[in-house]
């Protein structure tokens, strides 16, 4: 359901991983390990994320750290998306096993 309203793959797992665990820190080549992405897609899409609002980044040594901004304007909103999508995939899921 959220590939409707969010039509990059590799946003759409960010937005995913970021809005349901909104501790989670990480770098760019963590992240393309954790969702099997290119790192290169990876770090475009975080630009565009940060740039949005929805991702904060630091500095820590030579390594950008990218974490979630809990002040966005729509992140509970957001993240109540995320939530309630994944739960009706699971529940299609249930429904098409035998």
């Amino acid at each position: 359901m959220l590939d409707v309203f969010i039509t990059s793959r590799v946003r759409r797992k960010i937005v995913v991983v970021y809005a349901k665990y909104p501790d989670f820190k990480t770098h760019v080549r963590g992240l393309a390990k954790l969702i099997k992405e290119d790192p290169g897609n990876i770090q475009r899409e975080l630009k565009r994320l940060e740039k949005a609002g929805f991702l904060t980044s630091e500095r820590q040594a030579n390594t950008k750290i990218y974490s979630t901004n809990r002040h966005f304007a729509i992140f509970k909103e957001l993240q109540s998306i995320v939530l309630k999508s994944q739960q009706m995939s699971q529940k299609k899921t249930k429904r098409a096993a035998p």
